[in-house]
């Protein structure tokens, strides 16, 4: 991320932010549908906002089986995300995505595949994915991850805590995680497909942005629900009020299930229309995806060429 984005230093902790909070999920899903229907992108504006949708990217590796190997491959995908005779025939020199993420003991070896790029780095960390580690632990393992070279660190939530109504100790335990997490940027996943109403939602983001995240995200793409329209929807819109109420930019990352360019380009039709362009960069909004990339690389071959590639022409995703 670029030092020039001001950072959410986060305000003291009330409940007059969220109390009032009472969210209606028909109206939320009949707004949340209506965008695929009403908005669609074609032919040059499609592959201009896919370009944009593959530079905010937070490339993925989060497996039990990965390997020094993987991580090379994704580190070398994520410096040239698409093939660079694409890139040329679409009139761009250079593409990267927005990030690589990846477990903690893997930050060396990203950090070496990445070599003397700037690319940033992001680790999950505070026993991610379910978080039941104490919070010493969490606060442990933030900072020695900050210390082995991530720039990023994505937090988990203790879902918990947000389930029994604990908002109090819930931004106690963010605020504690963003004071370790030092000069690195902090991404909260609330992991939104074990939180079980729309209200509790917005009042998961409401309480993480006022604790000091950089950034909320949906999920850790674990969860048998992960990033939706309705739940992005509840989410960007505290964004947009407490962007009202602080003058603070907070990101949104989308994560898990976001496969098919068609599915990136509705989330960046969301942003555009709830947040506006200024939330269109990689400094404010981000996808958690692994295999997304392959299939937003092939929408763009199809452009370029007319005609569509098998997916295994396309290199690790």
């Amino acid at each position: 991320m670029s030092s020039e984005h001001i950072r959410n230093e986060g305000i003291p902790y009330s409940t007059e932010y969220f109390d009032h909070i009472n969210i209606n999920r028909s109206a939320v899903e009949r707004r949340a549908s209506s965008l695929p229907a009403r908005r669609t992108v074609k032919k040059e504006y499609q592959a201009a906002w896919l370009l944009k949708a593959v530079n905010c990217i937070d490339l993925t590796t989060l497996s039990g089986d990965d390997t020094a190997g993987n991580v090379y491959r994704l580190c070398q995908k994520a410096l040239q995300p698409v093939r660079q005779d694409i890139l040329q025939a679409l009139g761009f020199e250079d593409l990267t995505v927005g990030a690589v993420c990846v477990y903690h003991n893997m930050i060396s070896d990203a950090k070496k595949a990445l070599g003397s790029s700037s690319l940033p780095i992001a680790a999950v960390s505070t026993g991610f994915p379910a978080g039941k580690i104490p919070l010493e632990q969490k606060l442990q393992e933030i900072k020695a991850s900050v210390a082995a070279g991530a720039t990023e660190i994505d937090i988990v939530i203790s879902r918990e805590l947000v389930l029994n109504n604990k908002w109090e100790e819930l931004y106690e335990e963010v605020k504690a995680c963003r004071e370790a997490c030092g000069e690195a940027h902090m991404k909260t996943i609330l992991a939104t497909g074990e939180i079980p109403t729309l209200t509790k939602v917005a009042k998961a983001s409401w309480v993480s942005m006022m604790a000091g995240s950089d950034f909320i995200k949906t999920s850790t793409g674990k969860e048998a629900v992960n990033a939706t329209l309705p739940v992005s929807l509840v989410m960007v819109r505290a964004i947009r009020e407490f962007y009202e109420l602080t003058g603070v930019k907070v990101g949104y990352k989308p994560a898990g299930g976001i496969q098919k360019a068609k599915q990136a380009l509705d989330f960046l039709i969301l942003i555009k229309e709830e947040l506006g362009v200024e939330w269109l960069n990689n400094q404010l909004f981000r996808f958690g995806a692994s295999s997304l990339l392959g299939d937003i690389e092939r929408q763009l071959e199809h452009y370029v060429t007319g005609s569509y590639s098998a997916s295994y022409r396309h290199a690790m995703a």
